[in-house]
């Protein structure tokens, strides 16, 4: 099978979110500061490790469609629809959204893109499928270091600890 203009096209663009993804996630895990920096910082690698994954599984993909795909920085630059990360120390607390924005940003690629792709390659559409499953589940996950808890917990009887 040939890819289409189209299909070459849609894959690109998502190829693009994916690379950059995994530059501005670089960005952020170099640069993200305070509560919980740690567990951020290495969070961030998984993501950074699966979209370079993801944008190399996808580049494959096209070129065994007889696509050519075109990781130059410019062609990124001009191509992703993912908004730039901040120069300089940006706090967990802003690297989380801004995360978290990164990452829906990239489902959105891929959600806008499915349906044609999936008309003319089903075998891509599976790709998406499980790029877009990770993604979101990151999303989750990173978006839960600043939500606030909505549960009361209340210590049940004769359960206190001694205070001396």
């Amino acid at each position: 099978m040939k890819a289409s203009s189209t299909l070459t096209d849609n894959m690109q663009a998502v190829l693009v979110d994916l690379v950059e993804l995994h530059l501005q996630g670089k960005q952020a895990h170099w640069n993200v500061v305070g509560k919980n920096f740690r567990d951020l910082h290495l969070q961030l690698d998984e993501i950074i490790d699966d979209a370079r994954t993801f944008a190399d599984d996808m580049a494959e993909r096209m070129r065994a469609l007889h696509a050519v795909p075109d990781g130059r920085s410019i062609a990124v630059a001009e191509g992703t629809k993912i908004e730039p990360f901040p120069a300089g120390l940006v706090s967990t607390k802003d690297t989380v959204g801004l995360v978290v924005r990164m990452l829906n940003a990239a489902v959105k690629t891929m959600r806008d893109v499915h349906d044609q792709i999936d008309e003319e390659d089903p075998t891509t559409a599976d790709l998406l499928h499980g790029f877009i499953g990770k993604l979101e589940q990151y999303a989750w996950m990173v978006d839960a270091e600043n939500m606030e808890p909505t549960a009361e917990v209340v210590t049940p009887v004769g359960t206190e600890e001694a205070t001396v």
